[in-house]
């Protein structure tokens, strides 16, 4: 009687290789796309992905199979069933293949099926999105940002913190965030008489309301899509995208520098620990120094640094910036990449920003100057999180 498995379970057994799961796992049955087909008069070997894991399981089928020449016809893309003997190969690049009982067509791929066993560029990937995670690169993206989904969500539900789900349609736009995209059913700007009486937008944050639930819950988060209208044609700037926001009740500013930290340590170790396959194809096709620099950091102590130290080292360098540096003047990737990737050589948290330079609800510090605000840089981006402790004493509001 065959066992129906997926790949994932395949590779599982292959590498734990525990007796009691190995035992009367022989006859398979699998489901899944044609990466490749290959065959020779004797013998044809299919690579096959069924979604559940990123590399492909290696299928043997003999001439012997009854529909031999109809099996090495099928194209890439096309979607099989297959029976067959699950057989270990330590020896071999793969460990292990499946050699072949018996193959059912499902669904048929044409000649026109736009992707081959070749590099596509990411130009042309965007012309076929339907079809852009069957690649490497996006399957691994995709199935990286799934976990890190999942991994955020553990951190803080290990944690106690409570989920909040902030509304996407809303009537405020935070501190002012970025552009807003306007939500209306009208063709004027009546927005008194719109759907909701008032003029309407889709969110870009839902820290406010976060804030609410922190003085009935202490610790809670949101995560879910935020929404700039930025016209800005940058790799830094989306109009649409996913946002962390944890509010914390009786906190400092230490504490939200921690959490940050913590967090991301959690994260990138999470990430590693499942998906090994999808992290080391990105340290081997898009960047040779990942595993080393992700690595480095879960090792690394994040540093701390006041903007006013900071000005003072960028005033003192050699590098000739495009912005000019002074104190009160707000940061640039060029400066932030400078202060991580030079002076500290690591991730670096900037501290105590003047005060015009932030949102009003960030803590007036003793020095009446500065609030109590952090931005997490990071070499080869800049910044990358950014916090601030809240301002709860009224008469400074």
């Amino acid at each position: 009687m065959y066992s129906f498995m997926t790949i994932r379970e395949l590779y599982e057994l292959a590498i734990d290789q525990l007796p009691m799961e190995m035992d009367g796992i022989h006859q398979i049955e699998l489901q899944g796309w044609i990466r490749t087909n290959r065959a020779s008069k004797n013998v044809g070997f299919i690579e096959l992905n069924d979604g559940t894991y990123f590399k492909n399981a290696q299928l043997v089928y003999p001439s012997e199979l009854e529909n031999f020449e109809d099996v090495k016809k099928l194209l890439v893309g096309s979607a099989i069933s297959i029976q067959g003997k699950f057989v270990l190969t330590p020896d071999m690049k793969q460990p292990f293949e499946v050699q072949v009982d018996k193959v059912t067509l499902e669904g048929s791929a044409d000649n026109s099926y736009p992707l081959q066993k070749k590099r596509h560029s990411f130009e042309y990937l965007r012309e076929i999105s339907h079809l852009r995670m069957r690649t490497n690169t996006l399957s691994a993206v995709f199935r990286v940002r799934s976990v890190l989904s999942m991994a955020i969500h553990e951190f803080f539900q290990n944690q106690g913190f409570v989920y909040v789900h902030t509304p996407i349609i809303t009537g405020n736009d935070a501190e002012g965030a970025g552009e807003v995209f306007t939500v209306t059913t009208r063709d004027d700007d009546k927005y008194d008489q719109d759907f909701f009486g008032r003029h309407a937008s889709l969110t870009v944050s839902g820290q406010l309301h976060a804030e609410a639930f922190a003085l009935a819950f202490r610790d809670v988060y949101t995560f879910g899509p935020t929404f700039r209208a930025e016209n800005s044609n940058t790799s830094r700037h989306a109009s649409e995208f996913w946002m962390i926001e944890p509010e914390i009740a009786f906190a400092d500013l230490g504490d939200v520098m921690n959490l940050i930290e913590d967090m991301l340590k959690y994260c990138i170790q999470y990430v590693l620990d499942n998906a090994p396959a999808e992290m080391e194809f990105f340290n081997e096709r898009i960047d040779t120094t990942l595993l080393a620099k992700l690595t480095g950091l879960l090792d690394t102590e994040f540093k701390r640094m006041s903007y006013t130290e900071a000005i003072e080292h960028l005033a003192q360098a050699t590098t000739e910036f495009e912005y000019p540096v002074e104190w009160g003047s707000d940061l640039q990737t060029e400066h932030e990449r400078y202060l991580s990737e030079q002076i500290v050589g690591g991730p670096v948290f900037i501290t105590d920003y003047p005060e015009e330079i932030k949102a009003f609800y960030m803590r007036m510090n003793d020095d009446g100057k500065t609030v109590a605000a952090c931005d997490l840089l990071v070499p080869q981006v800049g910044e990358l999180v950014g916090g601030s402790q809240r301002e709860e004493r009224l008469d400074y509001l």
